[in-house]
């Protein structure tokens, strides 16, 4: 590889990185204060463990969302090109992840105060729900065929790394200011703070180049001209295995990251810097092993690592509670860690694996699709429901059954598909 496709490659994977850690990072924190802050200050007339419920019933909204932003923005990805869909995505996630810093609590505005968090929390979905399918492509479509699982890889390092930069930012507030402080104003800094990010994301991105295969097609002239319409009537097999193969990773990710912080205050009755400490810890494992995960799937094909990982996740959610109930915080974090490796397996050649199912012409409404819509059977209501069955059962049982149906339903979605590695992209 020459100095210039090696710079070249390294601005396209930081332009893909780049906007899905911004926009993650926006996500993490929303997630985060959604188990620490917002059972109090959105939804402070329940008991504490029915307001989380409710804080993460907010949660469910941004997933919901997701489909719209999949299809407006999917089928503008194919229209107008990948390039503008991610510099608009990144605008509405910033502004909407902004405007929940000036927002005033249920004690000022009463309803009206967690119904315009519901809303800026639709936002933000949308705009993920528009972003991810074009931040595989960018990098997916600008590279060789034998390296397409590692670089469609660079954006699926950016929920880790958004994770890890959010979890950091909240771990520090906390040490730094008193609960009184962090519950009356100090949670409101890390949505404020995305704005100055938004926008170093913003200039990395319009500085890359639309990619080259949706070039080519803009010049004959080949573009979809209803590029929704021809996913769901002529590749809806596809959308279906595509997006199966993805429930199982978003539950074990809702079970790893976002429950642990509820599970580890409320229950285990731990201080909060020990959870998100092991949250800090795994998000940094992770973002380390989708790469190479990604690079793994090049050269053992896609299907047999993604396998690997769901058959492993599925024996991980009985040993983590385990961990977990051991109320020790070395092995907390070994829990969480293990559990967010196991992620990696999966999500690391996730993002090629979704996009090769459709050919180039309707790549960016197809994956979205995929993405979005699986979002709101896996990740969307996953955390509802882990804290729900805890709720009902009182025990971790049930959770771990509920984690490994759903990954069970990834295993038959990437049995099912077709084996994309070694083939090249469709037109």
């Amino acid at each position: 590889m020459t100095s210039h496709t090696s710079q070249k490659m390294g601005r396209l994977a930081a332009a893909s990185s780049v906007g899905t850690t911004l926009e993650w990072y926006d996500f993490t924190i929303y997630n985060l204060m959604a188990a620490l802050v917002f059972n109090s200050v959105f939804f402070p007339s329940f008991d504490p463990l029915t307001g989380t419920i409710l804080a993460f019933s907010t949660y469910a909204v941004g997933y919901i969302s997701r489909p719209l932003g999949g299809f407006v923005f999917g089928h503008l990805g194919d229209k107008l090109g990948r390039r503008f869909v991610l510099a608009a995505t990144l605008m509405m996630m910033g502004v909407a992840t902004g405007l929940i810093g000036f927002l005033p609590g249920y004690a000022s505005w009463g309803i009206w105060s967690p119904v315009l968090l519901v809303t800026l929390r639709f936002l933000q979905g949308a705009a993920i729900g528009g972003e991810w399918a074009g931040a595989v492509l960018l990098s997916m479509e600008h590279g060789t065929q034998h390296q397409r699982g590692r670089n469609a890889s660079f954006a699926q390092v950016g929920p880790s790394c958004g994770t890890l930069l959010g979890t950091g930012f909240i771990t520090l507030l906390t040490l730094f200011l008193s609960p009184e402080d962090f519950q009356s104003w100090g949670w409101r800094i890390p949505f404020l703070a995305s704005i100055v990010l938004v926008l170093f994301g913003l200039w990395l991105r319009w500085g890359v180049e639309e990619t080259p295969v949706f070039l080519e097609l803009e010049a004959h002239h080949e573009k979809a001209q209803t590029p929704l319409k021809e996913v769901f009537t002529h590749h809806w097999r596809r959308l279906l295995m595509a997006g199966g193969s993805r429930i199982g990773s978003d539950v074990l990710y809702a079970l790893v990251v976002v429950f642990t912080l509820t599970y580890v205050t409320t229950v285990l009755h731990l201080s909060r810097p020990v959870a998100l400490t092991a949250t800090m810890l795994g998000a940094a494992c992770n973002a380390i092993a989708v790469p190479f995960f990604g690079s793994l799937s090049d050269r053992l094909g896609r299907r047999p690592v993604y396998i690997a990982g769901a058959v492993l996740g599925a024996v991980w959610a009985f040993v983590f509670f385990v961990l977990m109930d051991s109320a020790r915080p070395v092995q907390i974090c070994i829990a969480v860690v293990v559990g967010l490796v196991i992620h990696a397996m999966m999500y690391g050649p996730q993002a090629a694996f979704v996009t090769e199912q459709f050919p180039t012409r309707v790549r960016y409404a197809g994956s979205s699709l995929a993405y979005t819509l699986a979002g709101i059977v896996g990740g969307g209501f996953a955390p509802l429901i882990i804290a729900t069955l805890f709720k009902s059962y009182g025990s971790t049982l049930a959770i771990s059954a509920y984690v490994t149906a759903a990954l069970s339903l990834t295993l038959v979605a990437v049995f099912v598909a077709r084996e994309t590695a070694k083939s090249p992209l469709e037109s």
